[in-house]
């Protein structure tokens, strides 16, 4: 029997996101896989809520979003909300008027929960076998959990991100140098963050760290395997500081919205490396958009309850 489409759509502070995919033995097979930047960081960082029209333009983003995963084969779509929908102040509203044109309940995720499903993502159910911390790098904030076999995973969630870095601290494009020796000195206040044991991987996941990847190996590292390590975020920071966002954009063929973030993301990725006692970490795609998806094709409707026993995975 051919398992149908799940789909997931992840509103965050940088973009709205869907992915739609079917799992298969060998893990997820991406159906659709598309974003919107909206910039709702920015409206949580500026007036503090979305206002009449920011929430009827995120609402019919999320509508048409609903939609494709509908004709997709996706019948029941999982929207989420993360970081700017525990801020802004007008949340309920927001809540209300997206799970009423769509039909569909928007989920406003803790923290924890956002971080225990990018586990899942990363894992797909696969069973822990070593001391792992996997870190999502959002544009409002940062997810952490580590794990370990025979122990809980332990999630937390902290306020900085590489889209609210760059908001505060970021006038100039490219970066000046007070503005990247500023990044070192909030970024290394800000995560206030340490594992409980020794990793034996740090994994990143997130569009921040897939991005910083792309730029060095354009930025020439052609051949850098799917890590970044200090070396990598050296010639990362040369080439944000080489040219404006709009030229660096359509040479590494990046969004220019994202170029603007890579610098105080970089120095997130920088500071983890030293909190983890950690020479690299590993990049990867996978996310809380494949932890929703996998989640619910194993636990139903009741996948929010059943995140902490997921995260340990189903797999031998």
């Amino acid at each position: 029997m051919v398992r149908r489409p799940g789909a997931a759509i992840d509103l965050g502070s940088t973009s709205v996101h869907l992915l739609v995919a079917r799992l298969e033995r060998s893990g997820l097979a991406t159906i659709a896989d598309e974003s919107a930047f909206l910039g709702l960081g920015a409206a949580v960082d500026g007036p503090g809520l979305l206002g009449p029209a920011g929430r009827t333009t995120l609402a019919a983003s999320v509508l048409g979003y609903v939609d494709k995963a509908r004709a997709a084969g996706a019948s029941e779509p999982i929207v989420m909300g993360t970081e700017p929908l525990r801020r802004l102040q007008d949340a309920i509203r927001i809540v209300a008027e997206v799970s009423a044109i769509t039909s569909v309940p928007l989920h406003v995720l803790e923290h924890e929960e956002e971080a225990l499903l990018t586990l899942i993502g990363l894992t797909a159910g696969r069973a822990i076998r070593g001391e792992l911390v996997v870190v999502d790098i959002g544009g409002g904030s940062c997810e952490i959990v580590e794990i370990g076999p025979g122990r809980l995973a332990r999630a937390v969630g902290l306020q900085v991100g590489a889209g609210r870095l760059t908001r505060r601290l970021v006038d100039h494009d490219p970066p000046t140098g007070d503005e990247m020796r500023a990044l070192v000195v909030a970024t290394d206040e800000a995560v206030d963050w340490t594992p409980s044991r020794p990793p034996t991987d740090v994994v990143i996941v997130g569009g921040t760290a897939s991005n910083l990847l792309k730029l060095v190996r354009r930025g020439g590292d052609p051949d850098r395997p799917d890590t970044l390590d200090r070396p990598a975020l050296a010639l990362a920071r040369r080439v944000i500081a080489s040219g404006p966002a709009e030229l660096l954009a359509a040479q590494h063929g990046l969004r220019e919205a994202r170029i603007r973030l890579l610098a105080a993301g970089a120095q997130i990725v920088e500071v983890l490396l030293k909190r983890c006692g950690v020479d690299a970490v590993r990049v990867a795609d996978a996310g809380i958009r494949e932890g929703a998806i996998i989640a619910a094709a194993r636990a139903g409707t009741a996948w929010r309850d059943r995140l902490e026993e997921l995260a340990h995975g189903w797999i031998a």
